[in-house]
């Protein structure tokens, strides 16, 4: 199992990813006219951006990774430091606030994040070079705008005639599938630092706990479009 996961987990999370988004594609007409297209065009933009960002090892089976070898992106944090959690910011953050009713809700979210931009403009500016370590500053600053989407979300709909039929919601399968996985997420960042060719035991630990996440995120999500119904906007 292990060797197996060895050879093909890059394969089997873009496999998943592209069930995702390929659903969302499928039912992209069914949705048109709700706010649930923008996650639709997340789950299309994850693909691509998790497939891009597999670059050191596609450089690698092509024998051209000496063109980046020694260079700031010979390592891909950077990469997924900028489009993958400040991309999820950014549709947190965006479809809860297009969600959300509640005035004094909407102001929380916009003003949140306006402080979570310059926290990352500022660090950028400052602390360019540390975009291309393990520096987890941007991660964390990005947990918790999400979060705070997240549970802004949650409250509203607690307060709302809207928790009768939250089940029937793709925002809410959508807030509560990435809850969980930030939840989990967040202890495993502490540790990154470990996660190095040198040390197997710990690396197959993370793939296995994110492949579980990944599957239980991206299958949540497809089925929340399949079964789900389009609601008034």
């Amino acid at each position: 199992m292990d060797e197996f996961l060895k050879s093909n987990y890059g394969y089997i999370i873009t496999l998943i990813e592209f069930i995702a988004a390929f659903t969302g594609v499928i039912l992209y007409k069914k949705y048109k006219h709700t706010h649930v297209k923008y996650l639709i065009y997340f789950l299309v933009y994850t693909f691509f951006i998790d497939t891009i960002g597999d670059y050191p090892s596609i450089l690698k089976k092509l024998g051209y990774f000496h063109l980046i070898k020694g260079t700031l992106i010979e390592s891909n944090y950077w990469w997924y430091t900028i489009f993958w959690w400040i991309g999820l910011s950014v549709i947190m953050v965006y479809l809860n606030y297009r969600v959300v009713k509640t005035i004094r809700f909407k102001k929380i979210l916009k003003y949140g994040f306006y402080l979570y931009s310059l926290q990352v403009v500022l660090y950028i500016v400052f602390r360019f070079e540390n975009l291309f370590s393990h520096e987890r500053y941007i991660t964390i600053s990005s947990l918790w705008i999400i979060l705070l989407s997240i549970v802004i979300y949650f409250f509203e709909t607690l307060k709302s005639e809207k928790i009768i039929l939250f089940y029937k919601s793709v925002y809410f399968y959508f807030n509560t599938v990435f809850f969980i996985w930030v939840l989990i997420i967040i202890p495993m960042n502490f540790f990154e630092v470990y996660n190095v060719l040198e040390d197997w035991n710990y690396v197959l630990f993370k793939w296995k706990i994110y492949l579980t996440l990944n599957f239980f995120l991206y299958f949540t999500l497809s089925a929340a479009l399949i079964f789900c119904k389009p609601e008034s906007e």
